[in-house]
């Protein structure tokens, strides 16, 4: 009877959100993320809460999770840049490089439906909590977590490295989107009130 709970189409789903994503790049995600990423992915939560679907940690920040602190040898611009590329790849446009805007109602607006979608089909789970924690689920989001922290402190380290050696970028952080005219107070205001 509990084959009924999950039927075929759910089960061809796992192979698609076992795909890379949309866009082609290896991006690490969280769950959450990828809850949001599209429809199959969205319907295909309660895998994942299970663990069946598992979101794969590239070696790169597998490597930056042993020794984020690790010095490049050589310390060289071309090695930093060797090195930072990696994570670029694996954790996506950092702090200092422009992003497109998602304040977009319609990009906004799905986000929250595929939100929705995933968690329907996740509260088809009984003790979902539970579940996730003795499956390793949970466990599995932490180590995720872990890792892109770890992935981002080491492109923070070898970025400042690259800007103490003198390199170009990508091997140092850019500093073009600060505007040295305005004052930095009206540069970081937040979207919305805070207390």
């Amino acid at each position: 009877m509990r084959a009924a709970l999950f039927p075929l189409p759910i089960l061809a789903l796992l192979a698609a959100c076992t795909t890379a994503p949309a866009d082609g790049s290896p991006q690490i995600q969280t769950r959450s993320a990828a809850n949001r990423e599209n429809v199959q992915s969205a319907v295909a939560a309660p895998l994942r809460d299970v663990n069946v679907l598992r979101t794969k940690i590239p070696q790169v920040l597998l490597d930056a999770m042993a020794d984020p602190y690790a010095l490049p040898v050589p310390a060289t611009c071309a090695r930093i840049t060797s090195l930072v590329l990696p994570l670029n790849g694996a954790l996506g446009a950092d702090l200092d490089e422009p992003v497109q805007d998602e304040d977009d109602l319609m990009v906004r607006g799905r986000g929250a439906a595929l939100g929705a979608v995933a968690g329907a089909a996740s509260g088809l789970i009984p003790f979902r909590g539970w579940v996730r924690k003795l499956s390793g689920a949970e466990r599995h989001d932490g180590l995720v977590s872990a890792a892109i922290g770890a992935g981002a402190v080491r492109r923070a380290y070898l970025k400042g490295l690259g800007e103490f050696r003198g390199c170009p970028l990508p091997a140092r952080p850019s500093h073009d989107l600060v505007d040295r005219e305005e004052p930095m107070a009206e540069t970081l205001k937040p979207r919305y009130p805070i207390r």
